[in-house]
């Protein structure tokens, strides 16, 4: 659920934004004694309780702050800002499952941090937000994954068919930082504000280790690197020095003269190219050089449609069919690896190991998980992959039935379809797509 931004901090957004976009090169001096303003900073809680989370190295929740009191707690964070005392914490590092069995960092910095960082969000995103290209489509007001996945559709089919699909190598932990604070104080010349994000770029880590000790490290001053995934303030950093190269493509006039236009969405980005892919590649890792960042070899590469087709924000773009006519066109749908990564998940809440759980808390979590899939996954010819979503489910929550209840047989007669639609509410996912226009491309 969205907050909506309270009116002192809208007007104070409205104002910032509106000095940024009429004097692109004006530099804000005094932005510090926004970060601590009352209703900023009140927001600033209400959206970082709206988004939960789990407490920092401290252990502080947010239950425990509003037993001690929010006010007071806020008050105190005023303090602390305004008399330039505060220092960040220690992010906890937790290792988060990938779906090729490999393992991303994740930081959790404590509350009180991410207050403050999403605070000082909501002051230099008004300043920024004119500065970043129309191509970034993450982490924007107004602008969404499916914005960008329309923009590739639409690129691809006005004849621009060669693809880069290019793939970071650790994107978020190996931006320069002496290049990301220039990037910043391009625009920021508040020199407590920038002194208050270098102490978020080097803030210590802290996880705990095999053997339950507790460690801490400081990669990220050692090496003079990296943005802390999982903190507020980081997406609005990546973007920033994402910025660069997206900037620096049509400054050089890479753009122009290979006709290759990006679109990117975090560290995802794809070019696309009428006829020039080879040369655009190329020039892509050149400017990757020198802009201290990797390209991830083995992921990425050129793609010629409708010959071939890749992948982008979980979707499959490419050549589809008509389910009416039977002809082929270049358009999106739902990617192979979603579908499986979904069907993981279904499996996993239907685990044997789950049994003890009550059958209706069991279906209220599929139909969380397929609902929320859904809406995300509602752009080309999803009917397909709804099916086998719907399938998948069925055949789950029938076994998870059988084995729970200890019913023999493959319990089709106790727990058929209607059944589980009718008695236990499993959503069926197939009908959503009557109602999604873009489903019946």
């Amino acid at each position: 659920m969205s907050l909506a931004t309270p009116n002192g901090v809208e007007k104070l957004q409205r104002t910032l934004q509106a000095k940024a976009k009429a004097e692109p090169e004006f530099r804000f001096y005094q932005l510090y004694d926004k970060i601590y303003r009352d209703d900023v900073l009140t927001h600033a809680y209400a959206l970082c309780r709206n988004n939960r989370g789990a407490p920092g190295v401290d252990g502080v929740d947010f239950e425990r702050i509003e037993a001690y009191g929010l006010t007071e707690w806020l008050g105190e964070l005023t303090q602390d800002l305004k008399e330039k005392t505060y220092q960040s914490e220690p992010v906890k590092r937790v290792w988060i499952p990938k779906p090729d069995g490999s393992l991303r960092p994740l930081g959790i910095p404590c509350i009180r941090d991410r207050v403050v960082q999403t605070a000082a969000g909501l002051v230099l995103g008004a300043v920024f937000e004119f500065d970043l290209q129309p191509e970034q489509y993450a982490y924007r007001p107004g602008r969404s994954a499916h914005d960008a996945i329309r923009h590739v559709h639409k690129l691809v089919n006005t004849g621009h068919t060669e693809v880069v699909d290019a793939d970071l190598s650790g994107f978020f932990d190996t931006i320069p930082h002496a290049e990301l604070m220039r990037s910043v104080a391009r625009r920021i010349g508040d020199r407590h504000l920038l002194a208050l994000l270098k102490q978020w770029l080097v803030v210590a880590v802290e996880e705990v280790d095999g053997q339950g000790r507790c460690r801490r490290s400081t990669g990220a001053k050692d090496s003079k690197r990296g943005v802390p995934q999982g903190a507020p303030i980081s997406p609005l950093l990546s973007s920033l020095y994402m910025r660069r190269f997206l900037l620096g493509w049509k400054t050089l006039g890479h753009e122009q003269r290979l006709n290759a236009r990006i679109v990117n969405f975090a560290d995802d980005f794809v070019i696309c190219c009428q006829e020039t892919g080879a040369e655009a590649m190329s020039e892509m890792r050149r400017m990757m050089s020198r802009l201290k960042l990797s390209v991830n070899e083995e992921k990425t590469g050129l793609r010629y449609l409708p010959q071939e087709t890749f992948d982008f924000l979980g979707y499959t773009i490419g050549r589809c069919y008509s389910a009416q006519t039977g002809k082929c066109y270049l358009g999106t749908r739902p990617s192979k690896k979603s579908v499986r990564r979904a069907k993981s998940k279904i499996s996993a809440i239907t685990a044997r190991r789950t049994h003890q759980v009550d059958a209706d808390d069991i279906v209220l979590r599929l139909n969380r998980l397929m609902v929320g899939w859904s809406n995300y996954f509602r752009l080309g010819p999803v009917s397909p992959s709804y099916t086998a979503l719907d399938r998948h489910a069925c055949h789950r929550l029938r076994q998870w039935l059988r084995g729970k209840h200890k019913v023999r047989g493959k319990g089709f007669r106790r727990y058929s379809d209607k059944q589980l639609y009718e008695k236990y509410s499993l959503v069926t996912l197939a009908p959503r797509t009557r109602d999604l226009p873009w489903a019946k491309a």
